[in-house]
C-alpha cells in the first residue's frame, strides 16, 4: 500500500464522528472550520452546534445582529473570527444570492477565509481538489519526509507543499484533507505521536533517522507583549457602569471603565476622580488581580468593585448604565471580563 491509502484507512477505521463530517453544505462547513481556527474540536464542537440551530441558514446568521453573534460567540476568543463571519454571510446574501460560492476563488474573497479555510470548504463541500494545509499536515510532511527547512519560512513551506502535492489523492480530495488532518491530530501528535502504532512508521524518515520530536522545526517565535488593565466596576444599587470597545482584539465587546497601561505611579483615588466628579462618595469592596493570556498579549489585570452612594454622572461619554444581570447576557464580553464575573460570584456566596 501506498502513504496515500494507509493514512485514509486509517482514517475510515479511526476517525472521530464530528457533525461537520456528515454534511455538505458549505455555510455548515464554513462555520465549522473558522470555529476550529486557534481551537480545540471539543471546546468548539458545542458551538458549532449553538450556531447551527440559531442560524440553520447562512441568510439567518447574515440577519443577526453583531451583538447576537458576540453573545454565541463568547468565551470562544478570536473575536475577529466573528466579526468577519458576520461581514461574509452578509457577502454570500448581497453578492451571490444568498447561495454560497462554489468555486476556491470566490471562497477565498470572503472575509476571514484564507487559503486553508478556503481549500478546506472547497474539497469537502465540492470535492475540488485542492491540498488543505494546517498545523496538523505540516506535522505530518515534515516528519514523513523529514523536511528540517523552517516551516515558517518561505522555503519550508514550498518543501512541504512539494512533498503534500506528491502523495496528493486527486480522486478522493475531500476524505484525503479529512484524513492527513485527522491523522495529525490523532496519531502524529506534537509532543506524544503514536510511533510504535503508527501504519506509515516504516515510510517516515524521521522516524528512521530518530528526530521525529525535533520535527517540524519552526524558526520564528512570537514576541509576547505585557500590559497592564484596571478595571473599574461602579456599582449603583442594581446598575453597574459599562463601555463598548471599538478597537483591538476585543471590539466591539463590552467591559467595565478602563485604564490601560502608564500607570507607574497608579492611585486608586485619583484614577477613579478621572471618571467621576468628586462629589461622588464611594466605597471599595472588592479587588481581584488576575493574569490573562491572549496570543501575543500577557495581561496583568486589576478589577476594582467599587460602590457608589449616589447615582453617578460620569465625565466619559461613552460610559452608559445597565442592570447587572445585562452584562455576559445582553450584552457579550471577553473571557478576561467573565473570569472576573465569577470571582465576584464566588466571593459574594
Amino acid at each position: 500500500m501506498g502513504t496515500q491509502s494507509d493514512i485514509i484507512q486509517w482514517y475510515r477505521s479511526e476517525k472521530r464522528d464530528l457533525p461537520w463530517r456528515h454534511t455538505k453544505d458549505p455555510y455548515k462547513i464554513w462555520l465549522s472550520e473558522i470555529i476550529l481556527q486557534q481551537t480545540r474540536v471539543q471546546q468548539g464542537l458545542p458551538y458549532y452546534l449553538k450556531f447551527v440551530e440559531n442560524f440553520p441558514q447562512i441568510s439567518d446568521f447574515a440577519n443577526a445582529s453583531e451583538d447576537q453573534i458576540l453573545s454565541l460567540w463568547q468565551g470562544l476568543g478570536y473575536y475577529s473570527r466573528a466579526r468577519n463571519m458576520h461581514t461574509a454571510a452578509k457577502t454570500v446574501v448581497n453578492d451571490f444570492g444568498g447561495v454560497f460560492p462554489s468555486t476556491y476563488e470566490e471562497i477565498l474573497s470572503l472575509k476571514g477565509v484564507g487559503p486553508y479555510t478556503a481549500a478546506a470548504i472547497a474539497s469537502f463541500a465540492f470535492d475540488l481538489p485542492r491540498p488543505v494545509i494546517d498545523g496538523n499536515v505540516f506535522r505530518v510532511i515534515s516528519r514523513l519526509f523529514c523536511i528540517l527547512s523552517p516551516i515558517d519560512k518561505p522555503q519550508g513551506k514550498k518543501e512541504i507543499t512539494q512533498a503534500l502535492e506528491s502523495i496528493f489523492s486527486n480522486s478522493e480530495p475531500a476524505t484525503w484533507n479529512q484524513a492527513i488532518m485527522e491523522f495529525g491530530a490523532m496519531q502524529c501528535t506534537p509532543k506524544k505521536p503514536l510511533c510504535e502504532t503508527c501504519p506509515i512508521q516504516e515510510k517516515c524518515l524521521a522516524f528512521e533517522h530518530n528526530k521525529v520530536l525535533e520535527l517540524p522545526n519552526k524558526e520564528g517565535k512570537v514576541k509576547v507583549k505585557k500590559m497592564d488593565l484596571r478595571y473599574f466596576d461602579f456599582r449603583y444599587g442594581d446598575k453597574l457602569y459599562i463601555r463598548k470597545r471599538t478597537a483591538g482584539a476585543w471590539k466591539n465587546l463590552y467591559e467595565y471603565p478602563v485604564i490601560e497601561d502608564g500607570l507607574k505611579d497608579f492611585n486608586l483615588v485619583d484614577a477613579i476622580h478621572s471618571f467621576l466628579p468628586q462629589k461622588n462618595s464611594w466605597k471599595l469592596k472588592n479587588k481581584y488581580t488576575c493574569t490573562h493570556l491572549l496570543s501575543h498579549r500577557q495581561i496583568s489585570a486589576y478589577f476594582y468593585t467599587i460602590y457608589l452612594d449616589s447615582k453617578p454622572f460620569f465625565l466619559k461619554s461613552n460610559i452608559f448604565e445597565t442592570h447587572k444581570n445585562d452584562l455576559g447576557e445582553r450584552y457579550p464580553i471577553s473571557t478576561l471580563i467573565s473570569k472576573y464575573i465569577q470571582q465576584l460570584e464566588n466571593y459574594d456566596k
